[in-house]
Formats: structure tokens, C-alpha cells, sequence
């Protein structure tokens, strides 16, 4: 397994784990932090506020990180230089000289009425 696919792996689960945490998420208050205490716990919808968004932040770096650490991983396997339309083309293609003028067939004019 190439280190391109583990970084594949690994962007795949983060981006896996920062959907959950904001579907978690409610911006009007509701969702899981308001469902799991009332006002009488010491902070307890605070802390679980606090914990998702810097979860959110946390899991959004990695991610970034892991993007640009893959970039420098990937080996470019599928360049240009392996096309057959390319090769086919530069084959293809009579080479002109350059001293021979270039004609273009001209259509006969038509009368006009």
C-alpha cells in the first residue's frame, strides 16, 4: 500500500468523523449539547458546546494537514507522458516543409441573383 493511499485512508475517516460532529451540532441550541443536561448541571451543555467546536476546529486542521501532506506524496503515476492520444499524434503528423506554401481549396463562386 502506497503512503498516497494511507493519506486516502486517513482524509476519508477525518472527513467521516467532521461530518458526524457537525451533524451533532445545532446553531440554534438545540442538538446534542442541549439535549443531554438542563440548566442544572455546573456547565454541563457549556462543556459539550465547547468540546464540539473545538472538535469542529480540531478535525477541520487535520484535515487541511493531511490534504497537503498527501500532495507531497503523490508520485503522479498518471502523467501526460503515458498518453497514447499523444503519442498517436506526434506519430501521426507529417512533418511540412517549411520553404512549400500551404494551398486551401477554394469553392467555386456562385452567381448571385
Amino acid at each position: 500500500m502506497s503512503t498516497f493511499s494511507i493519506f486516502l485512508v486517513l482524509i476519508t475517516i477525518v472527513c467521516f468523523l467532521l461530518i458526524v460532529v457537525i451533524m451533532v451540532q445545532n446553531p440554534k441550541g438545540g442538538g446534542l449539547s442541549s439535549s443531554l443536561g438542563g440548566s442544572t448541571q455546573m456547565g454541563g451543555v457549556q462543556k459539550t458546546s465547547d468540546f464540539l467546536d473545538k472538535s469542529t476546529w480540531t478535525l477541520a486542521t487535520v484535515l487541511i494537514a493531511l490534504i497537503l501532506l498527501s500532495t507531497l506524496s503523490f508520485t503522479g503515476n498518471l502523467s501526460d507522458t503515458d498518453s497514447k492520444i499523444i503519442e498517436n499524434t506526434s506519430t501521426a503528423a507529417p512533418a511540412t516543409p517549411a520553404a512549400a506554401p500551404v494551398q486551401a481549396e477554394q469553392a467555386p463562386a456562385t452567381p448571385a441573383k
